[in-house]
């Protein structure tokens, strides 16, 4: 192959490649490893506290993050739980999908909670995509088919997330940058859609021109928050140094790719969503951080090996609060399974993990973790694609001896009890990877660094 010398792009005198560019900020990421509802929001808050920007890269306001300061309860769906920092910029990028009535209306809620000057401090990438109240309708006049058609629905949030992605893949959604230029062109493209929409679902009813009345008016409260989030997070990685910090929705187990297909989410939450969803190269991505709880839940239908349908997951469902943030379903309860969190390592790639909710724990004579699975009498090494073929797995457990002490005032290791710290260990051999926060409460002082 010739080398072609063009200005600014000149080949190395040694003849050798050119080494590839290691410089600029890394970004940190937080990410859900089992179904999600791990208290991701907690570790967010807790490293957003230092941190410059605070990103949100996939999924829509199907996610739920609660963050508790000074006794205040804040619940964040669309913005980046990072808003609360003052001095830190939030930024939603082009893999998230914005229901906008319903991003305003969240930070009224949180205004009133004291959430203040928000909007100098958010920035929306001109590249997102736009969900509809039609694609919200669309959502729950599907799951009303799924469950004619099969006897079963994947229990969506309706939030519309799973039909925006589709408009998104079939090149018929509407971005950001769409509803800020042309409005004449943006409505046409609107009337467009909702009508293939109405020609798959005769009984929708869309109000266009009140949708589009709507649109236009949030058009104009977003437009200073617009920017193009490319340049924005190339600019932010290679200028002066910033903690840059990127927040996951969902969970590796809810990826569309790797999670429990099909009763999984619509993007994914998995560390590749954060290069495509905020425009970043693998080589900025530094330490990536898995949050799991001391126990296992799920919310809505589909396999679940270690769940407990008994008084251990009654009482995990009531000592643990386990009620879904965003849709206030009852989440599903279990022993932790390390078969999860290995599958979720492999994809990817933790530096630690953050273990949640072990005060949970703290009543337990014994307590039993997952650690392998068995198909037809034979150990797998992998994680089943298929959900028959998961639903059929025997789960292999070790059995440990609870504390039976009350760790929800410990704020360091040594303050935990022996067979506590026996726990954490245990997790962390089995799975090879060290645990840096344990969390023993809701409050930002009950998560224990441990280094």
């Amino acid at each position: 192959m010739c080398s072609l010398d063009y200005s600014g792009c000149a080949p190395s005198t040694s003849g050798g490649k050119r080494p590839r560019n290691d410089k600029g900020n890394k970004v940190t990421v937080v990410l859900g490893a089992q179904w999600g509802d791990e208290g991701k929001g907690k570790v967010v808050d807790l490293l957003a506290t230092e941190s410059d920007i605070i990103c949100r890269c996939q999924g829509g306001n199907n996610a739920g993050h609660t963050v508790v300061v000074d006794g205040k309860e804040y619940d964040f769906h669309l913005l980046p739980s990072g808003i609360i920092n003052s001095k830190a910029v939030s930024v939603i990028g082009n893999g998230v999908v914005i229901h906008l009535p319903g991003l305003l209306e969240e930070a009224e809620k949180n205004e009133k909670k004291g959430l203040k000057d928000w909007e100098k401090r958010l920035i929306i990438s001109d590249r997102a995509h736009i969900v509809f109240d039609f694609h919200q309708a669309v959502d729950g006049l599907q799951e009303v088919q799924r469950q004619a058609q099969e006897g079963k629905n994947i229990g969506t949030t309706k939030k519309g997330i799973g039909p925006t992605y589709s408009s998104k893949a079939s090149r018929t959604g509407l971005r950001i940058c769409d509803l800020l230029d042309d409005f004449k062109e943006f409505s046409t493209r609107f009337k467009n859609l909702a009508q293939q929409y109405q020609a798959m679902f005769p009984t929708l009813v869309v109000d266009v021109e009140g949708q589009l009345k709507k649109l236009k008016e949030c058009a104009e409260r977003i437009r200073p928050m617009v920017r193009d989030g490319v340049y924005f997070m190339y600019d932010a990685i290679n200028g002066p140094l910033k903690k840059i910090l990127v927040e996951g929705a969902n969970a590796a187990l809810l990826d569309i790719d790797f999670g429990t297909y099909p009763f999984v989410t619509s993007s994914n939450c998995t560390v590749g969503g954060v290069c495509t969803g905020l425009g970043i190269p693998p080589l900025n991505i530094g330490d990536v951080y898995g949050v799991v709880k001391a126990y296992t839940t799920r919310v809505g239908i589909g396999a679940f090996p270690t769940e407990q349908l008994n008084e251990v997951g009654e009482l995990l469902q009531t000592r643990g609060h386990e009620v879904g943030v965003t849709t206030g379903r009852k989440r599903r309860c279990g022993w932790l399974d390390l078969v999860i969190l290995r599958y979720a390592n492999m994809i990817n790639g933790f530096t630690a993990f953050a273990l949640t909710k072990l005060d949970i724990l703290d009543v337990m004579d014994e307590i039993k973790v997952g650690v392998s699975y068995k198909l037809k009498g034979k150990k797998i090494p992998y994680f089943p694609a298929n959900m028959d073929v998961l639903q059929k797995v025997e789960v292999e457990y070790e059995k440990l001896p609870g504390w039976k002490s009350d760790t929800s005032a410990c704020r360091k290791w040594e303050d935990l009890p022996v067979k506590a710290q026996n726990y954490i260990r245990f997790v962390e051999n089995h799975v090879g990877v060290p645990i840096k926060w344990v969390g023993v409460g809701k409050a930002r002082e009950s998560m224990i660094q441990m280094f």
